[in-house]
Order: structure tokens, then C-alpha cells, then sequence
């Protein structure tokens, strides 16, 4: 059987006498990939050195094996907190505004993947299929092909791509539209990632079309798809079932009493639109006087990347927006916004979504967003909660039975938390039984077959260019 190496930023290592890690978002989707294969998983161990060894630490683990390199301070200023995540992390999500390029982060963004490509190059076997993710590796493809790697590989974009006219104001985006072509299969979330993608190719780079999502770029054949990241179904249902025996959901329930609960989880970042969030939520009471004592909004948020400068400003200012609304609003027996900056565990949030009266996923952009499944996913069958979502959400392309809103028109998310708070049971269970089905017949494990059984395909096909008469048809 071929062997699957799946190479991203960050690598999760099970602890020693344990086949996988329980953590959330890449880490269960790769878990899911690996219960089909044997394989390798490759990236950065997340520790910093002065003088990190250029050969990978190797980590046996069942059937997988561990890949990790440790980063250098300058690598990880340059290449993760400079170019990956002030530069392309805002463009990719439309915050033109907020990207920050320097020449010297790009250097380091392109040195990185270069050490990669160099210590991976080594570990691979003729036969292994190389499945890349996440917008930290764009030029990973390229690199190794310069190394003489010429297995299938592949690549999925966890984030938006945006339109070319916002793309394009990245200075080095020519580079990278030229790199990720070297990848024999581009995997998206949503379609108008893949035409944004395609035209892109198409007109900056002269792809040339070839039909069914391939593309000839600069003679070589890329082929790019949507692929919408599922979850972990089963599980996580039964994370929700049994979270009533939970000590900290039996607590957070007990002190809420009769009061309806409204729930937003989010990674603390200006793509997930928390200010806006509260503000809604803000406005949501001062229409409804009647309401307050009787809701609570809990919003989770663990911190993130806090040495970018924008991140921690955008702290600040969910902070200081928190607490003038408790202050202006609140009583000595209610305050109605619970701001928690600590990761919970899955148990604990499945039980807080089952909780949940209303599920607040509102960002101002997102690639899919799990947290919107996770939701659904976790209600009870019988009186079941309401999803208010972003439109500008990937998870809005297959979830079009959630109140839908515009997550910059802070009157309309009031507006829908009012809808959802007042939505009788018979409409609830109108909207949440399709979205449950749809996510139990797409979860993660279809996402990883999926985009296996395409990748497959590469190891047969003839992946030389097609005569110039047979492009032109």
C-alpha cells in the first residue's frame, strides 16, 4: 500500500503509548487521512532554538512516523509571525489594510519551506503520495520538485483565496501563483475559492484551461478543486450526549438557571469578527429591554499569535468593549457577557453548544469554519438550538437552512438573535434536521477519501504536457 505524507506548519504528537492526538481542526482530519494509510506526518515541532539541526527528530507512533524540525528565531519572526500571518493571512481574508510585507519576512517565508523541502526530500520513497497543507507551505511543491521530488503531491488551502484584484496587492504574489502550480492537485473550500484561484492563474500567470478544474500552467498540469473540510460527526456527538456528566458543564449550567444561552467559540483573530459580535449582541438588548437578566452571551476565545502587533490591539479592544458593556448594562445578579480567554477541551464545548439556545458564528470572512458544524452537530434531536451565520463563512455554502447575516450590519445580527431566541420548536427542527444530515453524510472522513481518491488518480495519470493541438481542444 502507498504511504501518505502529510506535511504542515505545525505537527501534533500523541503522547507515548497513545496512535493520535484528541484535538480539534487539522490534527482529527489528518488523523483521519492516516486511518487509511501508513505514513509520515512532517513539519515544525513549534519549539524555537538558536541552532535548530537541520535533520528532522524522528517519532514512531503506531502507524505513523513523526517528521519535526525546530525553527530559529529568525525563522519563525520571518517566515511564520512576519509573511505567513502578517502578510498573507490578512490578504487571504480581504484586510487589505491590515497586511504588513517586508522583503526580509518574505526571504524567510521562502528559506523555510526551502529547509523543509531539503530535510523532506530525504525521508520520501518513490511511492509515497505528499499531501501539503495550509497557506505556511504555498512554495513547499516547488521546492521540492526542485530537489528532484516528482511523487504526487497535493495541497489544501484551509483559508479563503481571494479575488485577483485583492490578491494581486501582495508584493510576491506572482511568486507564489507560479509555485502552487507545481502541485499536481490545489484542494479549496468553496467554489468561488476555486474560480477566484482559476481566474487568477488564468490571467496573471496565462494558465491555460483544459477542463474539468485542470489547468496547464508553464507545461505543467494542476488541477484545482473544491474540497469542504467536515468533522468528526460521530464523535463529537458523543462528546454532546454525555456532557451533562460534565463537572464544568453541570456548573456553567447551574449558574445560568432559567436564562437562555447564546454562544460564540472563536480563535481570538479580526477574521472572526468578535468586536462586531458584541456589538450586535449590544444592540440586541437595547431593543430589548425585556431581555436582559434573561440571556446570557458566552464567548469564548482563546488568545493567538499575541507577538503580531495587531492581535494584541485587537485584544485591547475586545477587552475594553466588554467591559463597557457589562458596565453599562449589568446587574449584581447578571452580567450578560461572559468573556472566557482559555481553550476548553472538546467534552466542555459540546456540552456548551448543546447548551446553547443560539450559536453565534458570525466572521467577517472564514475558508469553511467548524465551530458552525460543530454546533449543529451537537443539538439535541428533540428541541434542537439555532445557528446565526456569517454569509461570508465557507460553512454558509452548505448550511443555508441558519439565519444567514451580514456579519458588518451589526441591526441585522440583532435582528437574528431576536429571530433565533423567539423561533418556535416546529421552525428549529425545520432548519437543524437537513444541516445534521448534510454534516453526518460529509464529514471528515469523506473530506479525506475525497481528496485521496483525486490525489490517487495522479499516481497513473501521464502528468507530462499535452501536445499544443490537444491543449487548444
Amino acid at each position: 500500500m502507498a504511504r501518505l505524507v502529510i506535511v504542515s506548519n505545525r505537527v501534533a504528537i500523541p503522547a507515548e503509548g497513545k496512535a493520535s492526538v484528541s484535538a480539534g481542526g487539522l490534527a482529527v482530519a489528518v488523523n483521519e487521512a492516516f486511518s487509511a494509510y501508513e505514513g509520515l506526518w512532517f513539519g515544525w515541532s513549534g519549539e524555537i532554538t538558536e541552532n535548530p539541526d537541520p535533520e528532522p527528530k524522528l517519532i514512531e507512533r503506531g502507524r505513523v512516523q513523526y517528521a519535526v524540525l525546530d525553527l530559529s528565531p529568525q525563522d519563525y519572526k520571518e517566515y511564520y509571525a512576519g509573511f505567513a500571518n502578517r502578510a498573507l493571512w490578512p490578504i487571504m481574508h480581504y484586510r487589505v489594510g491590515l497586511g504588513s510585507y517586508s522583503r526580509s519576512d518574505y526571504s524567510g517565508y521562502q528559506r523555510v519551506n526551502r529547509t523543509f523541502a531539503r530535510a523532506l526530500a530525504k525521508l520520501l520513497e518513490p511511492d509515497d503520495l505528499v499531501w501539503v497543507h495550509d497557506y505556511h507551505l504555498i512554495p513547499l511543491a516547488s521546492e521540492l520538485r526542485g530537489q528532484g521530488v516528482d511523487n504526487p503531491i497535493g495541497y489544501f488551502h484551509h483559508i479563503p483565496w481571494p479575488g485577483a484584484d485583492v490578491f494581486n496587492t501582495l508584493p510576491a504574489s506572482n511568486d507564489l501563483l507560479r509555485a502552487i502550480a507545481d502541485y499536481d492537485l490545489i484542494g479549496l473550500q468553496t467554489e468561488p475559492d476555486v474560480q477566484n484561484l482559476s481566474r487568477n492563474l488564468i490571467d496573471d500567470m496565462r494558465a491555460i484551461p483544459l477542463g474539468g478544474g485542470s489547468l496547464m500552467v508553464d507545461g505543467r498540469r494542476t488541477k484545482i478543486r473544491s474540497f469542504p473540510i467536515g468533522i468528526d460527526v460521530a464523535g463529537f456527538k458523543d462528546a454532546a450526549e454525555k456532557a451533562g456528566s460534565n463537572k464544568m458543564v453541570r456548573e456553567t449550567m447551574a449558574g445560568l438557571r432559567t436564562r437562555k444561552l447564546l454562544i460564540g467559540v472563536d480563535r481570538l483573530d479580526y477574521s472572526k469578527g468578535v468586536p462586531e459580535r458584541m456589538e450586535a449582541v449590544d444592540r440586541f438588548f437595547a431593543s430589548n429591554p425585556d431581555q436582559r437578566g434573561n440571556v446570557v452571551y458566552i464567548q469564548i476565545t482563546p488568545k493567538s499569535r499575541s507577538e503580531v502587533p495587531e492581535y494584541e490591539q485587537l485584544s485591547r479592544e475586545v477587552n475594553e468593549k466588554v467591559g463597557d458593556i457589562n458596565g453599562m448594562l449589568g446587574e449584581p445578579a447578571w452580567t450578560p457577557i461572559q468573556y472566557v480567554t482559555k481553550a476548553y477541551p472538546r467534552p466542555v464545548l459540546a456540552g456548551l453548544y448543546r447548551a446553547a439556545r443560539v450559536g453565534l458564528v458570525t466572521p467577517m470572512r472564514d475558508g469553511m469554519n467548524l465551530v458552525a458544524k460543530e454546533y449543529v452537530v451537537a443539538q439535541s434531536e428533540e428541541d434542537p438550538g439555532v445557528l446565526v451565520l456569517s454569509k461570508f463563512a465557507g460553512a454558509a455554502r452548505q448550511m443555508q437552512e441558519a439565519l444567514l447575516v451580514n456579519p458588518y450590519d451589526r441591526f441585522e445580527m440583532s435582528e437574528a438573535i431576536r429571530e433565533a431566541l423567539y423561533m418556535p420548536r416546529d421552525e428549529r427542527l425545520a432548519r437543524w434536521k437537513p444541516m445534521n444530515e448534510r454534516m453526518i453524510r460529509e464529514d471528515v472522513d469523506w473530506w479525506a477519501r475525497n481528496f485521496m481518491t483525486e490525489l490517487e488518480n495522479f499516481r497513473v495519470l501521464d502528468r507530462s504536457p499535452p501536445t499544443t493541438a490537444a491543449a487548444a481542444e
